[in-house]
């Protein structure tokens, strides 16, 4: 009897001991189960705002692109996607989903992210892993100002700007085409300050400041004054004073005069100290440039010029004063300069002064790359700072190497161009107070105003 008892008093113990020992491990795994779940929690949590995050700059990605074009959906989901990808630094054990919708009417972007979170604490408590999902949708109220666009589709250097230059655009948005991974560019110092840049390929601008950084592998924005109908070309003026006719048959004038509208064959050369006033009406350079030199004044309201041929384009020389503003109604309403669409040989205008006109002028800077031939404009002159309208250059380069600010006094200024290269330091502004003046901005671009809601 005795012997039983202590069996049954020793198997007692065992129990009593194995069952405190197994209430010890389950509290053991409890409390590491509370300790790892607060530190998952914490973890997870910054995944999720990171997620959010990322999501959210590109829902605003793709609704800024929605902004500046109605280009097709796959390039909006495109850029929405790789810039979420980017900013969300996903790992290669935590595949990331995205899924990108634009709605028909191209005024939002809903996007959104899932990824399976591997939790450091969860097998404790049988959940190894936790699911992730986040959303933004980025809503477009109207369209953004687009002031800038060069149109080269693949060129590098496109928009350019070197040597301490700058282009100011404050309440606008400056667009690079060219799918080249420096189809942007900012170099030495330059500065570039708008409410959007965008750039259809890459941006090189290590040394550089521009403000904000530039989006790449934005769309690409089709011309938006591809439609704008050409000025007639009549027949070669006849002014009513006598003229000495350029090599190429242009007008040379060289003292203070008036001038008729009307086509200007081979060209118009103003120079020494001259100041030309211009009459209200458009102004065609046929086959030839538009050059002001050796300090003379060219000044004309409601006037545009209308370039063609192989020889056509323009230098405004360094010490020159040019004040013009664009047409209100017409045409050419809106449009300060504009261009025949084709060129096949063209001639630079700086070489034509000096082998036609015996004046030297600094050779025009190179472009780093060309996908077709193009005009060339260039403004060399420090005191241009009244340019009112539109350039519509869609084969033309335009080169400014001032050193004194461009266009500050107009109350705008639009550029659309094959390139835009800025040297020496000039600060080009393309101002947007449109109310300010009765020049009318053409249908796409301008005064068109652009807002996103973001909401999540």
């Amino acid at each position: 009897m005795r012997l039983r008892l202590a069996a049954r008093l020793r198997a007692f113990g065992a129990d009593r001991r194995g069952s405190i020992a197994l209430i010890f491990g389950l509290s053991a795994m409890v409390l590491i189960g509370l300790m790892g779940g607060g530190t998952d929690y914490a973890r997870l949590t910054a995944r999720r705002n990171q997620l959010q995050s990322a999501v959210d700059a590109g829902a605003l990605a793709g609704g800024n692109a929605l902004k500046l074009a109605m280009p097709n959906a796959d390039a909006i989901i495109g850029l929405t996607t790789q810039t979420i990808r980017t900013e969300a630094h996903a790992p290669d054990d935590r595949p990331l989903t995205i899924q990108v919708t634009v709605s028909d009417d191209k005024t939002s972007v809903l996007a959104t992210a899932e990824e399976q979170f591997t939790l450091a604490f969860g097998a404790y408590v049988g959940l190894p892993k936790a699911p992730i999902a986040v959303k933004a949708r980025a809503n477009v109220v109207g369209r953004m100002r687009l002031c800038m666009l060069t149109l080269d589709s693949g060129a590098p250097a496109a928009f350019a700007l070197q040597k301490n230059a700058q282009v100011t655009a404050n309440d606008c948005a400056l667009y690079s085409n060219s799918s080249s991974a420096r189809g942007m560019m900012g170099q030495n110092n330059a500065m570039a300050k708008a409410q959007t840049i965008c750039s259809a390929g890459g941006f090189d601008g290590a040394r550089a400041n521009f403000s904000p950084t530039p989006q790449t592998d934005c769309p690409v924005i089709q011309d938006p004054l591809k439609d704008r109908p050409a000025p007639p070309i009549g027949t070669c003026a006849k002014p009513p004073f006598p003229l000495d006719l350029l090599p190429a048959g242009g007008a040379k004038i060289d003292f203070n005069t008036t001038l008729e509208p009307g086509t200007y064959c081979g060209g118009l050369h103003i120079t020494k100290d001259a100041v030309v006033t211009l009459k209200s009406g458009i102004y065609v350079m046929r086959d030839g440039p538009l050059i002001v030199d050796k300090k003379a004044t060219l000044t004309g309201a409601d006037v545009a010029f209308y370039f063609t041929g192989n020889r056509g384009g323009l230098v405004f020389d360094k010490k020159t004063t040019i004040s013009l503003t664009a047409p209100t109604t017409g045409v050419m309403a809106g449009l300060l300069m504009a261009e025949d669409r084709t060129v096949t040989a063209p001639v630079d205008p700086t070489s034509l002064v000096e082998a036609l006109l015996g004046d030297i002028i600094s050779p025009t800077p190179p472009a780093l790359g060309l996908t077709k031939p193009v005009r060339t404009y260039r403004i060399i002159s420090d005191n241009a700072r009244t340019m009112l309208g539109t350039i519509y250059l869609p084969a033309g380069r335009l080169v400014i190497d001032a050193t004194r600010p461009v266009a500050d006094q107009s109350a705008y200024t639009v550029v659309v161009a094959q390139q835009v290269n800025l040297y020496e330091g000039p600060n080009l502004y393309l101002n947007a107070n449109y109310e300010a003046t009765s020049v009318p901005v053409p249908k796409g671009v301008g005064p068109v105003s652009g807002r996103l809601l973001l909401t999540q």
